[in-house]
C-alpha cells in the first residue's frame, strides 16, 4: 500500500492558522467599538509610541490602527494628564480629506503605570516611499500630472494645519509619513507627531529615564531620513539619535517653514524618485542640489528650490505655494464649477452630466475668446471628452483636487480641550462653537421638500426661505428619525441662518411638513 503526505494542504492549513492567530482579538476599547488584533503594523513612527497594531472598527466594519504609549511612572503622568488630554482633544478636531483621520483616544490608568491609546485611520495601500521605490524598480519615471496632483494635496493639508488656531506644525513630514491610496488620493499621517512629542517633553524633564517605557524613538533616528529636516533643527551638529531628539524637542522653533522644507524634499524625491546618497549614511546638501538641478522643467526647479532655502524666513507658505504656476494643472474656474456641482449633486437628476453631454452638438461653440490684435480661440464641445469629465468629477469628489487653495486665508479654530473625565469623554459631544453673528432679517415665505431614502432611515430636507429684503436662502440637510423640528429650527438660529423671532414659526412649519410626509410614507407602505 502506498501512502503520501499532502504537503500543500498542510502548508495552506499553516497559513490559515497563522492568519487566524494574527486576527485574534487581544483587547477592546471601553466603549466596545475598537478591537485590537495581534498583527503589528508600521505607518510612520512617532516618538514614545510603544506599539501600533491592526484593529477593527466594529461600527463601520473597517480596519484601523490601534496606537499605544506606556508611561512607567503613573504619578509623573498624572501631574501632566490634563495637558496631554488637551493635546489629544485638539487632534480630534482635525478634519481634512488629505490628512489621516484621528478617530479616538482614551487613558488606561493602572496601579503603577499609565497608557494612552489612540485610534487612527489605516492606510492599507502603503507609503509614498514604497510607491517611489516600486516605480524606480520598474525603470519608470514620474508622471508630471501625478506629481502636480500630489503636491497640491500635500500642500492643501499643510495649509489647513498651518491656518489652525493655534497653528499645527507637522514636524515629521517625510515620504514615509505620506500615504497614497489606489484612487490617487494622498493623505499625510503622523500629524499628531509634534503634539505628541510635546506631551513626551512634559514628562521627560521630571523623570527622564523611567517616565516613558523604553527609549523615546523618533523616525529621525533613521539616518536615511535626516535630509527631510530643515537646517534650523541643527542635525549637522548631532550624530547620536537621542541628541537629535533632545535638540528637536527643546530648540526647534514652532514655525511653518519647518514643514515647507520637508515638503520641498518630498516634492524633489517624488520628481526624481530617489535622492542618491552616493554611499553615505546621510543624504548630503550637494546631493539635494544636484537632484534639483536635474529637473528639466524650470518651474519645477524653481518651485522645489524655493522650499529648501537655508533661511527659514525666505521659504514661501503652503498657501502661497498652492498658487505657484507649476501647480495650475486645472483652471480655477473649472475647479470651482466642479466643486459647486459635487456640493449640489442631490439637486440634480442621476447621470445628469452624461445625459447633458449627449445632447450637445459636437461642433457647437461652447466658448470663444476674442483678441483685437490676433485670431481668437474657439472652444467646441468636441474638445471635451465625457469620460474625462466624469473621471475629473469623480476625482474632485474623492478629494484629489481640493478647493483649499482657493479659500480665504483665515484661521480654522481648534477648540481647546475641556477637562473631562474618561466617562464624560466617551459620552459628551464636541461643544458647538458660538456663532460669529446673528440674523436680523425676517422670513416672509417658506417652502420645503422632503425625500426619504428607500430604507427609511433618513430624510433629505431642502428648505427655501424668502427674506424681507427680497433675497433668498436655500438650505439642505439630512434628517434622522429622532431629529425634532424644534432642534432643527434652533440650529438654524444658532448658525445665523434665521432670526430668533422666526424660530418658533419655522419649527411649527417643519413639524407640519414632517407630519404630512410621514403620513404619506405610511400610506404608501400600507
Amino acid at each position: 500500500m502506498t501512502m503520501s503526505v499532502p504537503e500543500s494542504n498542510s502548508g495552506s492549513e499553516g497559513k490559515e492558522e497563522e492568519s487566524e492567530d494574527e486576527s485574534e482579538i487581544l483587547e477592546e476599547s471601553p466603549c466596545g467599538r475598537w478591537q485590537k488584533r495581534k498583527e503589528q503594523i508600521s505607518q510612520g513612527n512617532v516618538p514614545g509610541v510603544e506599539s501600533a497594531s491592526l484593529a477593527m472598527d466594529t461600527e463601520e466594519g473597517v480596519e484601523v490602527v490601534w496606537n499605544e504609549v506606556l508611561f512607567n511612572d503613573r504619578k509623573v503622568f498624572k501631574a501632566q494628564e490634563e495637558k496631554i488630554k488637551e493635546m489629544f482633544e485638539n487632534l480630534m478636531q482635525v478634519e481634512h480629506p488629505n490628512i489621516v483621520k484621528f478617530h479616538k483616544y482614551w487613558l488606561d490608568m493602572r496601579e503603577s503605570q499609565a497608557r494612552v491609546i489612540f485610534i487612527t485611520e489605516y492606510m492599507s495601500s502603503g507609503s509614498l516611499k514604497q510607491f517611489l521605490k516600486k516605480t524606480k524598480k520598474n525603470h519608470k519615471t514620474m508622471n508630471v500630472k501625478a506629481w502636480k496632483r500630489w503636491c497640491t494635496q500635500i500642500l492643501s493639508a499643510l495649509s489647513y494645519l498651518h491656518s489652525c488656531e493655534p497653528p499645527i506644525i507637522h514636524g515629521n513630514l517625510t515620504c514615509d509619513t505620506i500615504f497614497i491610496q489606489h484612487n490617487g488620493l494622498i493623505k499625510i499621517g503622523s500629524v499628531w507627531h509634534r503634539l505628541f512629542v510635546n506631551a513626551v517633553c512634559l514628562v521627560l524633564p521630571v523623570f527622564p529615564e523611567a517616565s516613558v517605557h523604553g527609549k523615546v524613538r523618533a523616525h529621525r533616528d533613521e539616518q536615511r531620513n535626516l535630509h527631510f529636516f530643515s537646517p534650523e533643527y541643527g542635525c549637522e551638529r548631532f550624530t547620536e539619535p537621542s541628541s537629535i531628539l533632545i535638540q528637536y524637542m527643546y530648540s526647534a522653533e514652532d514655525d511653518y517653514a519647518i514643514d515647507i522644507f520637508s515638503f520641498g524634499i518630498c516634492a524633489l524625491e517624488m520628481a526624481v524618485l530617489e535622492i542618491q546618497a552616493n554611499g553615505d549614511a546621510v543624504v548630503s546638501k550637494e546631493a539635494i542640489t544636484n537632484a534639483g538641478q536635474s529637473l528639466e522643467d524650470p518651474l519645477m526647479r524653481e518651485f522645489t528650490q524655493s522650499c529648501v532655502r537655508h533661511e527659514a524666513k525666505q521659504r514661501p507658505t503652503a498657501h502661497d505655494l498652492l498658487f505657484h504656476r507649476v501647480l495650475f494643472e486645472v483652471h480655477s474656474l473649472k475647479l470651482l464649477a466642479a466643486h459647486c456641482l459635487i456640493s449640489n449633486q442631490y439637486l440634480l437628476p442621476e447621470n445628469c452630466v452624461e445625459e447633458k453631454t449627449k445632447s450637445f452638438d459636437p461642433n457647437g461653440l461652447m466658448a470663444e475668446i476674442k483678441h483685437g490684435d490676433r485670431p481668437g480661440v474657439q472652444l467646441k464641445y468636441s474638445h471635451v471628452s465625457p469620460l474625462e469629465l466624469d473621471k475629473f468629477l469623480e476625482d474632485v469628489k474623492n478629494g484629489i483636487y481640493p478647493l483649499m487653495n482657493f479659500a480665504l486665508s483665515r484661521p480654522h479654530p481648534v477648540p481647546r480641550a475641556l477637562s473631562l473625565s474618561h466617562e464624560q469623554v466617551e459620552s459628551v459631544k464636541t461643544p458647538t462653537p458660538e456663532p460669529q453673528e446673528t440674523e436680523s432679517r425676517k422670513v416672509i415665505q417658506m417652502h420645503c421638500n422632503l425625500e426619504s431614502n428607500e430604507e427609511g432611515t433618513k430624510t433629505h430636507l431642502s428648505l427655501f426661505l424668502k427674506m424681507d429684503d427680497k433675497l433668498h436662502r436655500q438650505l439642505s440637510c439630512d434628517i434622522l428619525p429622532n431629529d425634532s423640528s424644534k432642534d432643527l429650527a434652533n440650529e438654524l438660529v444658532h448658525y445665523a441662518f434665521i432670526s430668533e423671532e422666526d424660530c418658533e414659526k419655522l419649527a411649527g412649519f417643519l413639524e407640519d411638513a414632517l407630519t404630512r410626509h410621514k403620513g404619506k410614507a405610511s400610506g404608501t407602505t400600507q
